[in-house]
């Protein structure tokens, strides 16, 4: 019967046996089937997708050495954390794991940041970090869903600012979480009103010109570059000799400089006055001696904007020029002028014209004004003193004398202390 069962196929036993096998055969394969199902869905693409790495579809850079914007776009919305480092002055990205798909050349040194790194820490972490030229604040850092839809951005805005700025955010940071996601203007690290009760009133002296970009040359071969260093080093002797200053200078040697890294040398000083030093020439040859320059968006002459517009290319020797039509940059050398440092420019201007006339030779109208970028520092009263004209065989010998520059450095020693003793009056110097 056992036997019968297995090969007579018209028998009942027969039938319900292969029934019966057919029935448990289908079962394992639905069960086969549903375990491939699950495996499946298990590696779809939208779970392949939440564990594959965030992609970094694009980086961008732009600014100067004063602001900065850099902008990171991601193929889905990343984790960040930040914080910041100094010993150099960092700004540390923390991501979940990451591919950088990012070109070399944006990633290059400029402006305000020093340099960029990135890569894979491990444990899933990835790292970007920033290091900037001197210390800086992080004004805004967001992550922002992109508006075509495509993936979202990490938007930094970072500023140049001082040592005791820099360290104040970092205290700021050890009592907080160490770390955070974003900050608005209201919450702006490393600029707020930190108490600073040591500072003493601090003068940045900028010798004009530099290294590569010579200036201009006088009649006898005199090079601009070396009297204005030459007469900025006096001015600091005697500052310095009258003891209730700090004196800085943005370049000791022969040196170039970028504007804007002038400006930021200034800013992160926190100085309370900057005075450029320059010696142009011009081709009237009889027009001589000095004069004091403020900003202005419209040049008081037109002998006043034809010098602004030379010495805004002093950028062009190095071949790093800046673009000024670029609307989507903050451009901080228009848009950030604050009326209330303008106005101590002009009143310190006045004050400086006022004790130069006792002691050297002055042109008609000293006090005049043109769109120089040096002197468009937010926060910082500045101007631009022409010593006067190396196209004048009177000026250039004058300018090369040491007895004339010791004259000349006693009258703005004399005009800062005066303006120093009135923002002190006024509780707005040190």
């Amino acid at each position: 019967m056992g036997l019968a069962v297995f090969t007579h196929k018209s028998g009942r036993a027969g039938g319900i046996f292969f029934y019966a096998a057919y029935f448990r055969a289908a079962q394992f394969r639905d069960a086969c089937l549903r375990s491939l199902v699950v495996a499946c869905l298990a590696f779809s693409p939208s779970s392949f997708a939440a564990d594959a790495p965030l992609a970094v579809t694009s980086y961008k850079m732009a600014g100067d050495a004063t602001e900065m914007r850099i902008v990171m776009n991601f193929d889905r919305e990343p984790d960040v954390k930040w914080f910041l480092l100094r010993g150099p002055h960092r700004l540390v990205v923390d991501l979940p794991s990451t591919k950088f798909a990012i070109d070399a050349k944006d990633v290059k040194a400029r402006g305000l940041v020093r340099s960029v790194r990135y890569g894979d820490l491990g444990e899933g972490v990835s790292r970007l970090i920033l290091t900037g030229k001197g210390p800086f604040a992080v004004d805004r850092l967001d992550v922002l869903k992109n508006e075509d839809g495509s993936g979202y951005r990490i938007a930094i805005d970072m500023s140049a600012a001082s040592v005791r700025e820099f360290d104040a955010a970092l205290a700021n940071q050890a009592l907080t979480t160490g770390s955070t996601v974003s900050s608005d203007k209201g919450g702006r690290v490393g600029t707020g009103p930190v108490s600073n009760p040591g500072h003493r009133f601090t003068v940045v002296i900028d010798p004009g010109h530099g290294g590569i970009d010579g200036g201009a040359e006088g009649l006898n071969g005199t090079v601009e570059k070396n009297v204005t260093l030459a007469f900025a080093t006096e001015l600091r002797e005697r500052l310095a000799a009258v003891g209730k200053y700090d004196v800085f200078m943005t370049r000791e040697t022969d040196q170039f400089l970028r504007l804007d890294d002038r400006v930021r040398i200034a800013r992160q000083h926190e100085a309370d006055l900057l005075i450029s030093i320059h010696a142009d020439t011009i081709r009237v040859k009889g027009l001589r001696g000095a004069t004091v320059y403020t900003v202005s968006d419209k040049a008081s002459d037109p002998e006043a904007q034809a010098l602004a517009d030379r010495e805004n290319l002093s950028d062009q020797f190095a071949g790093m020029e800046i673009k000024d039509d670029d609307k989507e940059v903050t451009d901080i050398l228009i848009d950030l002028i604050r009326r209330e440092t303008h106005s101590f420019s002009m009143r310190f201007a006045q004050t400086l014209v006022g004790q130069l006339s006792t002691s050297v030779d002055l042109i008609n109208n000293p006090q005049r004004s043109a769109s120089f970028k040096v002197l468009k520092a937010p926060d910082v009263p500045s101007v631009l003193v022409e010593l006067g004209y190396l196209s004048n065989a009177k000026d250039e010998a004058q300018l090369l004398s040491a007895d004339w520059r010791g004259k000349a450095a006693q009258s703005i020693t004399n005009a800062i202390a005066l303006f120093a003793s009135a923002r002190a009056g006024a509780g707005t110097g040190g």
